[in-house]
C-alpha cells in the first residue's frame, strides 16, 4: 500500500499557460469535492487545467470548465469531464480571494493539480492579473538569454 501512496504523490499536473498569461501573485491551497470517478482520473493523471478558472457563486468558489476524462473502468455512473467543481477553503482565504477578484483585471487561477500524501487531490489556486504582449515578448526574451548562458557554461 505504502508503494501506491508514492505513485499517488508523483501525479502533478501544472498549467504552464497561466505563468505565461498572467502574473501570478497570492498562491493557496484548496481542497475539491470530487466523485469516485474523477479520483481515480486524476490518479492517473487523466486531468487538465488549461481551460479551468475560478468563479464565485454565493459565498463558494468553483472550479469551471477543469477537464478530467472519464474513467475508462466505469459504469454508466461515471462522471461528466467538465462539470463545476467545488473548492473547499476556509472563510479567511475566500475573503482575500473575493476582495482580490473585485480588483479590476484579477482573477483566479488554477496553476497545479496533485495529490497530497495523505491520497487527496489538492488544487493550487492563484492571484493572477493579465499580462501585456510586451510583458510576454520580455519573459521569453528572458527565457532565451537563460538557455544561451547555459549553452555557454556548458
Amino acid at each position: 500500500m505504502s508503494n501506491a501512496k508514492n505513485s499517488y504523490s508523483q501525479v502533478q499536473i501544472k498549467n504552464k499557460k497561466a505563468r505565461f498569461e498572467y502574473e501570478l501573485s497570492d498562491k493557496f491551497i484548496a481542497g475539491m469535492v470530487l466523485t469516485g470517478t474523477e479520483i481515480k482520473s486524476i490518479r492517473m493523471g487523466k486531468a487538465s487545467l488549461q481551460e479551468g478558472y475560478c468563479a464565485f457563486e454565493a459565498d463558494e468558489l468553483w472550479i469551471k470548465s477543469m477537464h478530467i476524462s472519464q474513467y475508462k473502468q466505469g459504469t454508466h455512473h461515471n462522471h461528466e469531464p467538465t462539470r463545476k467543481r467545488k473548492l473547499l477553503l476556509n472563510k479567511h482565504e475566500l475573503r482575500k480571494l473575493r476582495k482580490a477578484t473585485q480588483e479590476k483585471g484579477s482573477v483566479i487561477i488554477p496553476t497545479r493539480l496533485f495529490i497530497n500524501d495523505r491520497g487527496l487531490a489538492k488544487l493550487e489556486i492563484a492571484i493572477g492579473k493579465g499580462k501585456k504582449l510586451y510583458d510576454k515578448r520580455q519573459d521569453i526574451r528572458k527565457k532565451e538569454e537563460q538557455r544561451a548562458l547555459k549553452s555557454t557554461k556548458v
